[in-house]
This record gives structure tokens, C-alpha cells and sequence, in this order.
């Protein structure tokens, strides 16, 4: 804004205030007093063209923009650490850490009871070491200090991804984002707003009144149901009869409605489906199931909310490929995978933000020419599971890849 307010400008314009005819030459005594002040008020205006840069939002340095997000209430999302599934051959007390590769980790809970139990003893553990670069860790878990009877120790899978500092620029989006929408009451906003804080979630779609397709009318009993609910349930006892009163004497009262049921669709950090554990999580904090409607979590008093993940659906793919001299399927295989695997995760990160995905074939096509094409010179006739067209997938799914054959 102020790039023209330099030195050599502003001494120029304070010399030609000078009256003609007094020496204003370099070594004078104007030209030495004048100079040391319009040096000064040059960096005055540099300071000034910095103020403005850090004051809007838009073009707020990340230091200035969390200052100014405090405004709203807001902060980046910091950095989480990744929790495992690891497996033993005995129960470790939870504290015992143990190191795998360069990172180390930390039992964090008992023993996950399993049915049917499998061989090992399943236990929680937690990286020390916060952020997304422990979520691709497996192997063999070496203790740090002596468990007496332990013999078996191994990192298995990934629970809940952990994720890194929120990125500058998704930050500022999210930031200008919340103008457009106000997060309240358990709106469509606030449940967006407070789910995807949680570790290990990316995004989550909110279907309001997902099951809406259930006419509430149609809860009420009618003369015949009245009269099969009489006959029935003089032929049951215990928790059935009462299960069976509570519902019918709830639908009879008109108690029973469709309305206030949410469906959150979660979507992983790692641009996956989550796991069960991080779906459980998410369940208990928004919505714990056993107090399900009663505004023990998140969600407001009579939300009944169903927490999901994405749909994984697989895409074969099958190419018409032609090499360059030297190159043949075998050869180029693993770089085509990596290409459509880029593209499916770059998709999978519009899944929110989307009504549903679509996998183009032309799409695969470009990619792949553009990054093989020191291997291929040409590609032509490609087929998304068997067919010659573009892949829809449904709302709540993301692709991921299946066969691909060149």
C-alpha cells in the first residue's frame, strides 16, 4: 500500500520544499538535517504497510490471525496425538512406554475385551509425539524399561489418526467461513463446528431428520394394532412386556416422533473411513447411546443422534495404455497407483463440501499422462468397473482404489 513511500521518494518531496536558491546539495547542511528524519519516517511507513497486512483476516500473517480469531472465539486446532491398537502376551500396566522406530508410545488403557478373545492381550497406546507422522507406524514395540513376563509387543493398527497443527490457510478459511454461518443451538453449523474439533475427524456431513422417510402419523396406533397389542401382551412377561408397553403407550400418547434425529457421517484425519473406536468416541461425546435424546453429550436435549463413517467403495480400473520405448505394465504399475491414490484422497478432501463424488475418467486419464509421462505416451479406452463412463458415488461415500489393470 505504501511501496512508494521509500527514502529516495519521500527526501525528494522534502527537499523540494526547500526555497530556491538555498544549497540543498548531498553534504549540506539541509540535505544533513533533512535525511535522518525521512529514513525515519520510512520505516515509520513500512511499519504502517505491516499494520494493515495484519489487520484483516485475509491477509493476517498466522500470528495476527489468531490474535484476531480470538475475536470470534476461535483458535487453530492444535496438533493430536495418534492412538493404537497394540497387542501383548500379558495385560501391561497402563503408563509402560515403549519406543518404535524413532517415535515412542505409551500404554493408555486396559485390556479391550474382544469376543471371541484372540491370541494376543489388545491394549490402547498412545504416541508421545503429537501430529499425523506416527498414523503409518506398525511393528514390533520395544520397551523402554523391563516388563517382567512380557515377550510379545506389536503396534497393529491405527485407532484414532492423529493429526497436525491446523495449516495456516484452512485455518483463515474456517475463520471467514463462520461469518456466513452461526453456529447455535445444535444447528447444522454447531454440530460441524464442534465434531470436526474432535481428534482424529476431518470432516462430517449432518443429515437432519435422516430417517424422515417414516411418516410420524403412521407411529399412531390404529384400532387393529390396539387390538394386537391387547393379545399380545398378555402372552409375555418380564422385559418384553415392559419393553412392549413403554413403546406402545409412547406411540398411543403420540411421544413417539421422527423428529430431532441426526445422522453424522464422519469422515477420518487421514482422508478415510474412520475406525470403530473413533465413531464410539465421537458417539459418546456428542450422544452417549445409552442416554440417548437426553442431552448428556453435545447434543441438545431431544437430538437422538447416530454417529457413521464414510463409505469405502471400490473402484477397479482398467487402462489401454501405451509405453514408451522400454516400459511395459509390470514396469509402470506402481506409479500409476500412486497417481489415481493421489486423486481419490484429493476427492475424498471435497467429500464434505459435496453433495457426492464423481470419479472422471478423464480425470484418470490427464493425471496419469501428466505424471508418467516419461513412461506413457498415450491413453485411451478406460473403464471404471467395467464401463466406459463416470463413476457417481453415493452421499456418503468416498473411493478408493481397487484393481487396476494396464
Amino acid at each position: 500500500m505504501y511501496e512508494n513511500m521509500t527514502y529516495e521518494a519521500l527526501l525528494k518531496r522534502a527537499l523540494a520544499r526547500v526555497p530556491t536558491g538555498i544549497d540543498k546539495r548531498e553534504g549540506s547542511m539541509v540535505m544533513n538535517g533533512v535525511a535522518p528524519s525521512m529514513a525515519e519516517i520510512a520505516q515509520l511507513y513500512i511499519g504502517l504497510d505491516f499494520v494493515f497486512t495484519a489487520t484483516y483476516l485475509a491477509t493476517a500473517p498466522r500470528e495476527y490471525l489468531i490474535k484476531r480469531a480470538a475475536d470470534r472465539n476461535t483458535a487453530p486446532y492444535p496438533a493430536s496425538a495418534a492412538v493404537f491398537r497394540a497387542e501383548f502376551n500379558i495385560e501391561v500396566p497402563e503408563g509402560t512406554r515403549f519406543s518404535c522406530e524413532d517415535l515412542n508410545f505409551v500404554v493408555t488403557g486396559p485390556a479391550i475385551e474382544e469376543d471371541p478373545p484372540g491370541e494376543w492381550v489388545a491394549q490402547r497406546v498412545t504416541c508421545e509425539t503429537a501430529g499425523a507422522a506416527a498414523n503409518s507406524y506398525s511393528g514390533t514395540l520395544i520397551p523402554i524399561e523391563y516388563v517382567n513376563g512380557l515377550t510379545h509387543a506389536e503396534l497393529v493398527s491405527v485407532l484414532i489418526p492423529g493429526d497436525d497443527d491446523e495449516e495456516t490457510e484452512v485455518f483463515r478459511k474456517r475463520v471467514l467461513d463462520s461469518f456466513h454461518s452461526l453456529a447455535f443451538g445444535g444447528n447444522q453449523a454447531d454440530y460441524v463446528e464442534k465434531v470436526t474439533a474432535m481428534d482424529g475427524v476431518k470432516a462430517v456431513k449432518v443429515h437432519p431428520v435422516w430417517n424422515s422417510d417414516i411418516e410420524p402419523a403412521s407411529l399412531i396406533p390404529d384400532e387393529t394394532v390396539q387390538a394386537w397389542y391387547t393379545s399380545t401382551v398378555a402372552t409375555l412377561t418380564g422385559s418384553a412386556a415392559q419393553w412392549l408397553t413403554a413403546v406402545y403407550t409412547a406411540a398411543l400418547n403420540k411421544k413417539l416422533t421422527v423428529g430431532g434425529t441426526v445422522k453424522l457421517v464422519l469422515m477420518a484425519s487421514n482422508n478415510a473411513a474412520p475406525t470403530e473406536t473413533l465413531i464410539d468416541t465421537v458417539q459418546t461425546a456428542v450422544d452417549p447411546t445409552q442416554n440417548a435424546g437426553e442431552g448428556l453429550g453435545l447434543a441438545p436435549i431431544g437430538h437422538v443422534v447416530n454417529v457413521t463413517g464414510v463409505t469405502p467403495e471400490s473402484v477397479n480400473i482398467t487402462l489401454n495404455l501405451t509405453y514408451a520405448t522400454g516400459w511395459n505394465w509390470d514396469a509402470v504399475k506402481s506409479y500409476v497407483e500412486s497417481v489415481i491414490d493421489e486423486y481419490f484422497e484429493e476427492l475424498a478432501g471435497t467429500w464434505a463440501s459435496s453433495d457426492y463424488l464423481t470419479v472422471r475418467i478423464s480425470q484418470i486419464e490427464s493425471r496419469i499422462l501428466s505424471g508418467c509421462a516419461a513412461m506413457i505416451t498415450d491413453i485411451g479406452g478406460t473403464k471404471i468397473n467395467g464401463k466406459e463412463e463416470n463413476l457417481v458415488l453415493d452421499a456418503d461415500s468416498i473411493p478408493v482404489r481397487g484393481d487396476v489393470n494396464g
